[in-house]
């Protein structure tokens, strides 16, 4: 059996560790990352984001996804690429299975006659049965399919409230609309449509979810519904021949909620969906969809579709701010506390982390289940050097420029007329000192490296010597406008 941990490694040695076994984790970001740059990033989004590796067994590879929807189309569409894909970083992959997480569905392999995956013979049931505490966010089960017009929904997360959604400069709008949505009583609707686009990973899911909470408790007749979700009820309710009360039963809500409608697929599928929204809007009744991008770039979408989501209020959530990363980051330590008392990470560790991810929050709940795993698995503290390896994966393919500390302490000393060599030395003279601090300073800001490592690039110096110049530059800069611009300049020297 093979090793897909929480961790991956790197991509050294062709993907194997030290002890000469197969890193199937390391391929399996590789796999994705020539995904990425050949299907582009669009497609790659729309299809293979959330398809993840469980585990390698006997030339096969196990995959999932979260929907029996996303299942569906993979098998159909890709699933041949996927293998070829995955064969060419690893030769002894002879079969892709792909399965549903949380389902314990069965799966269907590219090549017959292959073994079916066991549910409760993967790495996380392997660790339960060890005895090992994990920490797993809980995945609902898919619902069964619409059936004689049942209009159930999609389940809501308990978890994914109003009070629990953390708000920040990138967020503040949409999630003053997304309440205001949710509050609003009398007749007629508020914002309609209400349209929030973003990134993965940056909450429209969330405020989705928060939205219908808040107007369940209220009393009105709410729907959430995923793209998927959506097409394959529409698809049933037309093999079953309970179309029409499907659509009679879809349009007499209250509040319809819509997630991931860049998803939706087929001409058909969307010419009802356009009827739906269209209906409910005239009626009067509320609806609140979220997407990947705006509704001027759905470009699959039917033009009046378009015309009609962006007829109301479209609200984009921006990428995380420092600040608001810091902020989600400190809650999820905090939830994951009290149910694990003696989890603790050092506030330097957690401003680390929420420094070097900068992605969207799904990958700092990935850093916190990873420094769990650390702390649970060897019973060991989180220092700076483990939080470094076990994020590594997340943090190398997101940096805009790789910027070396080399050069920084190469350009500040070409700068400031003094050799490098000074920089790295004991030398504590005004003329050396005030170059090695900016270097220090710019190697934090510029970099993905921490203290400790930043410290060992500077002569072997500690970290808590590189957290007083980061610190007394930052003053500085403050109080001196011309030290501002210089360091500033430098900066855009760096980046360009």
């Amino acid at each position: 059996m093979m090793r897909v941990d929480g961790t991956v490694a790197s991509d050294d040695e062709g993907g194997r560790n030290g002890g000469g076994t197969m890193d199937y984790g390391s391929a399996w970001a590789r796999v994705k990352r020539r995904l990425r740059a050949e299907l582009g990033e669009d497609v790659f989004a729309s299809w293979f984001a959330r398809l993840e590796l469980e585990a390698v067994a006997g030339g096969t590879a196990r995959l999932t996804v979260p929907t029996r929807f996303l299942k569906s189309w993979i098998e159909s569409h890709y699933l041949d690429r996927v293998l070829n894909t995955f064969k060419a970083e690893v030769e002894e992959i002879a079969r892709i299975e792909v399965g549903v997480r949380g389902t314990g569905a069965p799966v269907r392999t590219v090549a017959t006659g292959a073994p079916k995956a066991n549910p409760a013979s993967g790495p996380l049931a392997r660790l339960h049965a060890a005895g090992t505490p994990v920490s797993v966010p809980a995945i609902a089960p898919e619902p069964r399919p619409a059936e004689s017009g049942d209009l159930s929904g999609t389940p809501l997360d308990a978890r994914l409230t109003f009070s629990s959604f953390v708000i920040g400069r990138s967020n503040a709008l949409a999630h003053a609309a997304a309440e205001r949505v949710a509050a609003h009583q009398g007749e007629g609707a508020l914002y309609n449509p209400l349209y929030l686009h973003a990134g993965v990973g940056l909450g429209k899911t969330h405020l989705l979810h928060g939205i219908g909470h808040a107007a369940r408790e209220a009393g009105r007749r709410v729907i959430y519904l995923t793209a998927d979700r959506f097409m394959y009820g529409f698809v049933n309710a037309l093999k079953t021949q309970s179309a029409l009360a499907y659509k009679e039963r879809l349009r007499g809500i209250d509040l319809l909620i819509l997630d991931d409608v860049q998803f939706i697929q087929g001409k058909s599928i969307q010419a009802e969906f356009g009827h739906t929204i269209n209906a409910l809007i005239d009626a009067g009744r509320q609806v609140v969809v979220a997407s990947d991008r705006p509704p001027t770039e759905l470009e699959a979408l039917d033009e009046r579709v378009r015309s009609r989501l962006g007829g109301g209020l479209v609200v984009e959530i921006t990428a995380l701010d420092e600040a608001l990363r810091v902020s989600i980051l400190s809650a999820r330590l905090a939830a994951v506390r009290a149910s694990h008392p003696g989890f603790d990470v050092s506030p330097q560790v957690a401003t680390y982390v929420a420094r070097a991810i900068t992605a969207n929050g799904r990958d700092l709940e990935g850093a916190v289940n990873r420094l769990l795993a650390h702390a649970t698995l060897t019973g060991t503290a989180v220092t700076m050097e483990t939080a470094e390896s076990a994020i590594r994966d997340l943090v190398k393919n997101r940096e805009p420029k790789r910027i070396k500390i080399e050069d920084i302490q190469k350009l500040v000393a070409s700068r400031y007329n003094v050799s490098r060599s000074d920089i790295l030395s004991e030398r504590r003279t005004a003329a050396v000192v005030k170059p090695r601090q900016i270097a220090m300073y710019l190697s934090k800001v510029l970099t993905l490296r921490s203290l400790p490592e930043i410290g060992r690039r500077f002569g072997g110096r500690d970290h808590t010597t590189v957290l007083h110049a980061v610190r007394k530059i930052e003053k500085q800069i403050g109080e001196d406008s011309v030290l501002g611009d210089e360091v500033e300049l430098l900066k855009r020297m760096l980046q360009d």
